[in-house]
This record gives C-alpha cells, structure tokens and sequence, in this order.
C-alpha cells in the first residue's frame, strides 16, 4: 500500500481584507467589485515560497524523523530562483541527510499535483518522498488577481508506511490552453477573457479529468466523500458540480474566502484541509488545473486519527490572524513602491558563499552543539563546552535549535535599525533544553511581546541583495500564539 503518511500547511500570518484594496484601486477598476469580498493571506516581508514550505514541512514531520526522508519535491510558479535550487534550500533548511534527491516542479499551476504524483511513483520502490507546494503570487495592482491571489503552503509525505490515505489511482489530462502566461523576465501575468478561462478551459478540462478516472476506475461521484475541485471561480465550480452529478455538501471548501487563490498549493491545502476532517473509509477526490489537468483518487485509512491531533494544519494556521490594515504596507512588502530606507537600510552585509558552504547547517538548518559529557547544548558549534563546570574539550554532538521551544528573555524594540515592518524587534531566546540564541522576532507587534513567552523557531529571509541576485535565509523567533 502507498499514499499519503503525514500531512502539513502553512498560511501566514497576516490576512488582508480585499475591501481596503477596492478602496485603494476601485477608482481605476470598479470592474472589481465582485472580487472584492473576504479576505486573503498576506506573506509578510521576510517570507517567499522557500519559507513557507518549510514552515509546512515542519508541521507535516511533527513527531517524525527527517533522516528518513529519501526526496523532497517543491511545487510553486513563483520560486525565487531561476537558476538555484529552490527544494534544497527547504531540505537543507530541514536538516535532510545530503543523501537525498531534491527537484523543483513549476511552469503551470497544476504542477502541485504533478509533484505528489511523482513522489507516489518513487513511493513504489519503498522512498519516502516529501512534497511541498507554496505560492507567494503578486497580482498587478487594480488587478482582479490582486483581490484573489493569496500565499500559503501544503506538504504531504507519501510512502508505503503508516499510509493514512491509500493511492488509489490518477487520470492526467494535458492541454496547451494559454489562460494565462508570464515570461521569466515578467512579474506580472497575462490573460484572456475571464468568460472565456471559465468556459473552455475550467469547465471542460476539469470535466475531462474527472470522467476519465471515473471511466478508469468504474467510480460514481456518489463514491466520494469529498471531492476537490481547485478552481478560483465559482461560477465554474457551481457548472462543474451540476456536470459531474456532485451534491454541494461534497464540495470541499475552496479557502478562497479566507486565504485566496494559492495556485499550485491551492489542491494541496484543499486535500490537507479535507484530511483534517477525514473518517476511515472516506474516499477524496483531488482535481487540479493548469495546461491540463490531475485527477486523484484516495482512500483513508485507519491511521488518519493518529496524526490529525498533533499538528496545525490548516485549522490551526487559519485561527492565528492578524490584520493588515495599511494598504501601502502590502505594496512595500511586496517591492511594488520604492521606499526611502536610509543609509542604515542601503547597507547590505551579505553571507559569503563560501561561509555559507563551510557554515552550512549552522546557518540553513540551525545545528549547534551539544556536550556529550554534560549535555550543555550551545550555538554556535564549538570544540569546547560552554558550561563552566564542565569544560570538555572535542566532546560534542550536533544539535539542532530549530525545532526545540524557547523563553524570551529580554527584547528590543529598535526604531533606528532598519526594518521593512518597524520597530525591529530582537531579543534574547533562552531554550527549553539550554542555549541561548540573539534572534529577530517576527509575526508579532512590539505591543504583544512580553518577557517569558514563549517563541518557535521559523525559517525566514534574513535580507534581501537583489543586485547580486541572492536572497540570504536564516531563523527568527515567532511568539506562541496564545
């Protein structure tokens, strides 16, 4: 038996209300209005498609091992790099064995789908495949996409053990339908009539994917539990439910209302959403879209209760909120304004290539050290315990910080250091286990950190030096959310 093993997801912290965007640009394009409802998730300044698939793939590995973990796939239409890796900067970031095979998946917004069906054909010869997809899309202001487009993160891990939701089978369909379409050197993407995208490539080639693994596998819709139709337009989804002889109540829920249009990730959290509230038995259907389509078929398991207890998911990511209520906020944080950052904010101090390879998991994964005389954890690595009672020379182990809790010991608010989201915010983090780390704080106000909270470690970009092409990537402290 293969199929999923453990499910994970991310949404940022911040969501916007599309309102105060109409406010802002529905002088240009009163067409809007009818986009203009609900609310979408919003990447904060210091988080990009690596991130957040990290942040997921950490809840997906709650309670499990990473050295088991034979392949990491990265799904997404805005990686950050054309021209690096983009997946193993998240193994890497993860602490992967270097043993392990890493690939990016992009140029259409099914390629989600297509990187789950790859990790189910490696899943066959007994790997443990990690599949991320994440989406940090920015639409071009007065733009219906920059009322829709919202960021947000799914990883799945697939293999033969543990399998919490059995593969049952896939039907792939593709098309060369250009609905819409970005060049390298573009930020921003073209598209045709709306109508159009919904009534000829939506519609039909959704349709064509559906009936085929139905036809293949002698299914009724009635078969499901929940169907997943990962399509930003309603009036396309309410066509396609009526088409396929699908009642509403097996619909699963979009999150468009409350995250957005996520592309790539967009069947991926539908699926970790669905999961969330799975019952053995229940059999999923996944149908994605871009230049074609993938139809999946699972089936739950007896071991879905034991993991849907243990992790955020989507579920938790979407009770943890905060409003971002300045318009002119979001453009900075997406570089679609110059700002005046001053002298302190010009001056970039990037990470040599060469420290970053010698000081690889120290900076990527946060490895420090650990005494295996007294069990004194510190960081950064070094040949001597820290503890002064101790003192062991050449006695260490490698330990990491990344996953383990922290206390805030003491904290600044900075209004003269440069930040894209001022005040800076940065303290010291005292560990569970000991250590102590000086670390940025972010996903929080200076208003809500307090002494002795506690904070997670996350993944996240340390600076930004896009004349060298390079964005620099180290760990903040986020405040628990109470």
């Amino acid at each position: 038996m293969i199929g999923i093993t453990s499910y994970g997801a991310y949404i940022p912290w911040y969501r916007m209300n599309r309102e105060l965007i109409f406010d802002q640009m529905g002088w240009f394009n009163p067409a809007t209005a009818g986009a203009a409802r609900g609310e979408k998730a919003v990447a904060n300044y210091d988080e990009d498609t690596i991130t957040m698939a990290v942040s997921a793939a950490i809840d997906c590995l709650t309670g499990r091992s990473r050295d088991s973990i034979d392949a990491l796939y990265l799904a997404s239409t805005s990686l950050p790099f054309a021209e690096r890796q983009n997946a193993v900067i998240v193994s890497e970031a993860l602490d992967c064995v270097s043993g392990i095979r890493t690939a990016d998946f992009s140029g259409s917004l099914k390629s989600g789908t297509t990187a789950l069906l790859s990790g189910l054909d490696m899943a066959k010869d007994g790997g443990s495949v990690m599949v991320c997809a994440g989406e940090n899309r920015v639409g071009k202001p007065g733009s219906s996409q920059e009322h829709t487009f919202g960021d947000g993160a799914a990883s799945l891990l697939v293999g033969n053990e543990g399998v919490i939701a059995e593969f049952k089978g896939a039907y792939s369909v593709s098309h060369d339908f250009i609905d819409y379409r970005r060049t390298t050197q573009e930020r921003f993407s073209h598209g045709w009539e709306e109508r159009w995208i919904r009534d000829e490539g939506y519609s039909k080639i959704i349709k064509e994917a559906a009936l085929g693994l139905i036809r293949k596998y002698d299914l009724k819709m009635s078969d499901f539990a929940k169907v997943i139709i990962a399509c930003p337009v309603a009036a396309a989804v309410k066509g396609l439910v009526k088409d396929l002889g699908a009642e509403p109540e097996q619909i699963q829920d979009s999150l468009l209302a409350n995250v957005g249009d996520t592309g790539t990730a967009m069947p991926l959290m539908m699926l970790v959403a669905a999961l969330e509230n799975a019952k053995p038995g229940d059999k999923i259907l996944v149908l994605s879209y871009g230049n074609g389509s993938d139809a999946l078929f699972f089936e739950v398991t007896d071991e879905i209760e034991k993991v849907q207890k243990d992790r955020k998911g989507i579920g938790g990511h979407l009770a943890e909120r905060s409003d971002l209520t300045i318009y002119g906020k979001y453009l900075v944080f997406r570089n679609l304004i110059p700002l005046e950052v001053g002298i302190r904010g010009e001056e970039i101090s990037p990470t040599a290539m060469s420290v970053l390879h010698r000081e690889g998991r120290g900076i990527s994964a946060l490895v420090g050290s650990r005494c295996k005389v007294c069990g004194t954890p510190q960081y950064p690595k070094q040949r001597i315990c820290v503890n002064p009672e101790c003192k062991a020379v050449d006695e260490m182990e490698d330990y990491s910080f990344s996953d383990k809790i922290g206390t805030l010991t003491s904290y600044t608010g900075d209004n003269l250091s440069f930040s894209w989201d001022p005040p800076q915010i940065y303290g010291l983090i005292d560990f569970e286990e000991g250590g102590r780390l000086f670390l940025d704080l972010t996903d929080c106000s200076l208003d809500s950190v307090k002494v002795g909270m506690p904070v997670l470690m996350s993944f996240r970009k340390k600076y930004s030096d896009p004349q060298r092409g390079y964005y620099g990537y180290f760990w903040k402290a986020v405040p628990v959310k109470q």
